[in-house]
């Protein structure tokens, strides 16, 4: 069995997927963009507030599912460009200890949704 997992804390689907899926005692959580739920306007122009935003989004779809970032197993970072790969990681690393962080990939891509500049997607252990 499969429980949708939805909150108003963060952006609502814009197609035919859910914020996120619980299977099995794992949580898997859709990309997340920098929309704020409370205006749904879009976050432009500075990737460090992107992220934040992006990782916002995140703790509340964790929040949501009885979840965390301290059971997140493994996150997938899109993001247009590699040289904002450091001050994506620097928001990233306020969310993560070093020495438990999960596993991970950071890939360069030639487009995302909405034309942001980063996108997200984690999974994680569930209560």
């Amino acid at each position: 069995m499969k429980k949708i997992i939805q909150t108003g804390n963060a952006p609502a689907p814009v197609g035919p997927y859910n914020q996120a899926i619980v299977a099995n005692g794992m949580l898997y959580a859709s990309g997340q963009i920098a929309i704020n739920p409370a205006t749904n306007a879009l976050i432009e122009g500075d990737i460090t507030a992107e992220t934040q935003q992006v990782m916002k989004n995140l703790e509340a779809v964790l929040d949501a599912a009885n979840s965390s970032f301290d059971k997140v197993v493994k996150c997938s970072i899109f993001m247009k460009s590699m040289e904002d790969y450091a001050a994506i990681n620097a928001v990233y690393a306020q969310y993560f200890d070093e020495a438990t962080a999960p596993a991970r990939e950071a890939v360069e891509v030639a487009n995302l949704p909405k034309y942001v500049n980063v996108e997200i997607s984690l999974m994680a252990l569930v209560s």
